[in-house]
This record gives C-alpha cells, structure tokens and sequence, in this order.
C-alpha cells in the first residue's frame, strides 16, 4: 500500500519542474549566468581593482555580458557539439 503523503510529494515536486524539452535553454541560461559572473567579476578586479565600487562596476558589466552569453551559448552551442567529436575519440 502505497503512502498518500509520499505521492502527494512526489507529484508536487514532479509538477514544479519545467518539462525536458527546456533543458537547451535552461543550460545556456546557467551556463550565461555563471561564467558571465565569474568572468566580470575577474575583469573588474583585474582593470579597477578592488575599490568601493567594485560591486557596483561588476554588476553593470553582469547585466550587459549576461544577455551576451545566452545568446552566445544558444547560437554556439551546436557548433561546439559538432566539434567535440572531431577532437575526442568516442569509440573508447
């Protein structure tokens, strides 16, 4: 006998995922945000230093290298899975 709690939550959280057909999307979107984070952060310190504006500078370039990424990431991302194959050899 099945527990009605348990299948009551797993079907909430089953229900609060988005569906497969998203995950392109959803990977460049993570994927934009992430490095585009990491690489304005870096390239902040890098030309301004550490200042008391650095947070403020780092997010002006977030919002304008993310949307950047994404865009990236969906147009280049079939290239790259084309490559990879050429390089990597997949029958090992």
């Amino acid at each position: 006998m099945s527990n009605p709690d348990t299948t009551r939550a797993d079907q909430s959280t089953k229900s609060r995922k988005l569906h497969k057909r998203y995950t392109p999307v959803i990977f460049a979107l993570l994927m934009a945000a992430i490095m585009s984070f990491f690489m304005c952060s870096t390239i902040v310190a890098v030309q301004a230093g550490f200042t008391a504006e650095y947070g403020w500078n780092v997010l002006k370039a977030y919002l304008l290298a993310t949307p950047v990424a994404f865009c990236c990431v969906i147009f280049v991302r079939p290239l790259v899975a084309r490559l990879v194959p050429l390089i990597v050899d997949t029958q090992s």
